[in-house]
């Protein structure tokens, strides 16, 4: 019967494979029973003498075959500290009854162990192969050791890979692969044929991927540092697992919440034991007798080896900015991201097409209305891509977290989402300032900003947008933090100064977008009951696009600057709920507010569905109808009728013809007064 838990074995790894002085000359020797020829080959005779072969700093290159044949009362054999080793032959360690451990340790010239050079080696306990220059898993099928159990360190050597079947008729306690660098495969029919390991250590090493078979009879798993190891095998894998020490938070979600039924099997033997915890005077002495002959000697007690809670540990633990849960989260999110990315890249996605398609000349209002759109059509793209890679790993992200967290997606999600972020916020304010600007100056032609001035605002807005968005990818803060891909990282003084800033910015944007449409409210209300509900509705107009601010920029600005203070009133869970119902609402009420629900928008859109073949009336219509308007107005040589001294009004959308001798910002109502629109 197996034992559950192997001894571990009493030399620490990092004593035997720590490199030491070498001792003067006169006091390196050969053993007395063996001839050490400089640059040659190791040659023993058998004869009595200690249970013990030691060889440090001696020059020979070669072991060859059956150097210690008839030695049959040596226990322990080590090689160390040797420049000159090169080979080690066929059957070297061959029939040494009484050998129970052999190490090999400090050869960084050793390149060839040849195959059986371990062999019939029936009490052998312990192999430690460590800091050599081998670059294949020496053959060790060949053992054929009975011991109950048998200990394979092989630390840091050269080895690049672990073929099918190469521990095949071993008995495993421990199989150690630690701090091999080069190590970045092991066949999926390593273990075949092998019974064990209890414990398999692959830290530090470049391993892609652990193997498919085998794995079922280990119970602890250490892959520390093995950064390259993004996937385990599924969970029903791992049968027997107490255990595991591992690189990244996500793949501890793999063994939480195990069904019932994938127990750990290897806890069947103890059912008989655990029946009497708690009572000593039930133990039957069959069962005190059963325990001492599993375990024998400095094991824990019966009451703590049986009657303990049995758990998986594992860790590292998952973290509040990493949840065992997918992307979005909540299913309802699900349906609600993909709704408003139809909204944002859509709506957005018409803007621009109509708005670059027009033959109307570029004002500043549409050249400005292009970004806006464009920002937002960003922040779809965004929620896109996370829709995406949720829908692509849903129900097994924690498989799929780091690929998608360190690779480029979430690099490219995280810059997009920044970029359209501060763009739109600022091609807001830029909108916003224009308006109240050629409002403040409707008299005068001369002062209102000309496309040029908007083209260099525009541009040192994107300046702005990109060196926000691009900052994360150079270290401060970073994408790579939460699985939504948002700078969430604060943990530096430089990655909350990025956060504070950011939100600092957001909020006077806000405020100034405000304070704007209050002085445009007050510049164009007009006294007297007649104009009250012309007021009315520009009143509405003005409050629905400040709603639509503050409902994005609120909530999140509130709980980011509590987590950017340490203090977060949300988990990432909840976050998400912001992402996906507040984070794009101006994404998609932009494109209807500023641009699908006005008359100009329409009128462009119609004449480019005209030039298209389709809705030809409606096309001809608004073309007959603009040429009027343009006719008139240049006639007039201003902008329009307007009531003695009345201001003018202010146009909520992009400019409604765009020729030449028609108002930019206005069109004439029907009763010959200006009328607003948003």
């Amino acid at each position: 019967m197996r034992r559950s838990g192997p001894p571990w074995w009493p030399w620490p790894l990092w004593l035997l494979c720590v490199s030491r002085s070498p001792p003067a000359l006169g006091a390196v020797r050969c053993p007395d029973r063996c001839l050490c020829h400089p640059g040659g080959s190791l040659r023993c005779t058998p004869g009595p003498g200690p249970p013990t072969l030691s060889f440090s700093y001696l020059p020979f290159k070669v072991i060859p075959s059956h150097t210690f044949r008839g030695f049959h009362d040596v226990s322990i054999i080590e090689i160390s500290q040797s420049d000159s080793l090169e080979r080690i032959e066929t059957q070297a360690f061959d029939g040494l009854l009484s050998l129970s451990e052999i190490l090999i340790q400090n050869a960084k010239h050793l390149q060839h162990i040849e195959p059986g050079a371990f062999a019939n080696l029936s009490r052998l306990r312990y192999l430690s192969i460590c800091n050599t220059g081998l670059r294949q898993l020496p053959d060790v099928t060949k053992i054929l050791s009975t011991e109950f159990t048998f200990i394979l360190k092989l630390y840091r050597n050269g080895f690049e890979d672990v073929q099918s079947h190469a521990f095949n008729g071993t008995t495993l306690s421990s199989l150690d692969l630690k701090g091999n660098k080069n190590l970045r495969k092991i066949d999926d029919e390593a273990l075949r044929g092998a019974t064990g390991p209890d414990i398999l250590d692959v830290s530090s090493t470049e391993l892609e991927a652990l193997p498919r078979h085998g794995l079922a009879a280990v119970q602890v798993l250490i892959a520390a540092s093995a950064f390259a190891l993004k996937e385990l095998p599924p969970r029903e894998t791992f049968t027997n697992l107490l255990d595991a020490t591992l690189t990244y938070p996500s793949h501890c979600c793999i063994f939480q919440n195990r069904p019932p039924d994938e127990q750990n099997l290897s806890l069947a033997i103890f059912e008989n034991f655990s029946e009497h915890c708690g009572d000593a005077e039930k133990r039957s002495d069959g069962d005190t007798q059963a325990y001492l002959a599993l375990f024998s000697g400095g094991l824990p007690d019966y009451e703590e080896r049986f009657c303990a809670p049995r758990t998986l540990r594992c860790a590292p633990e998952p973290d509040a900015f990493n949840p065992c849960e997918d992307i979005v989260g909540f299913r309802f999110l699900r349906l609600a991201i993909w709704l408003i990315n139809v909204l944002a890249v859509g709506g957005n996605g018409v803007v621009l097409s109509v708005l670059l398609s027009s033959r109307a000349k570029l004002t500043v209002p549409r050249f400005l209305m292009c970004h806006l759109a464009f920002a937002d059509l960003c922040t779809g793209l965004y929620l896109l891509l996370i829709a995406g890679a949720d829908a692509r790993t849903r129900g097994r992200y924690h498989d799929h977290a780091i690929d998608w967290q360190t690779g480029p997606g979430c690099r490219a999600a995280g810059f997009l989402t920044v970029f359209a972020s501060e763009l739109s916020v600022y091609t807001l304010t830029a909108i916003t300032l224009e308006r109240r600007h050629t409002i403040a100056h409707a008299l005068r032609r001369e002062r209102r900003p000309r496309l040029r001035h908007a083209a260099a605002v525009m541009a040192a807005g994107w300046l702005l947008a990109g060196a926000a968005a691009a900052l994360p990818l150079l270290g401060v803060s970073g994408y790579t933090k939460v699985s939504i891909c948002l700078p969430m990282d604060v943990a530096s003084a430089p990655a909350r100064a990025y956060v504070l800033v950011l939100l600092g910015l957001n909020v006077a944007a806000f405020v100034a977008v405000c304070a704007c449409y209050g002085k445009i409210y007050l510049a164009v209300r007009n006294p007297g009951a007649v104009a009250a509900r012309k007021d009315a509705r520009l009143a509405k107009k003005m409050a629905v696009l400040i709603f639509t601010d503050f409902l994005c920029l609120a909530p999140i600005s509130f709980f980011a600057l509590s987590a950017a203070l340490k203090a977060p009133l949300i988990t990432v869970t909840h976050s998400k709920i912001l992402l996906v119902l507040f984070y794009p609402v101006n994404s998609c009420a932009n494109p209807f507010l500023y641009a699908i629900f006005t008359r100009a928008f329409r009128r462009d859109l119609f004449l480019l569905l005209g030039r298209l073949g389709c809705c030809r009336r409606r096309a001809e219509r608004h073309r007959v109808k603009g040429f009027s308007v343009c006719s008139s107005s240049a006639a007039a040589g201003r902008d329009g009728p307007r009531a003695p001294g009345e201001a003018p009004r202010p146009e909520l959308g992009p400019s409604p013809l765009g020729c030449r001798a028609a108002a930019p910002s206005r069109e004439a109502g029907r009763d010959g007064r200006p009328t607003a629109r948003a």
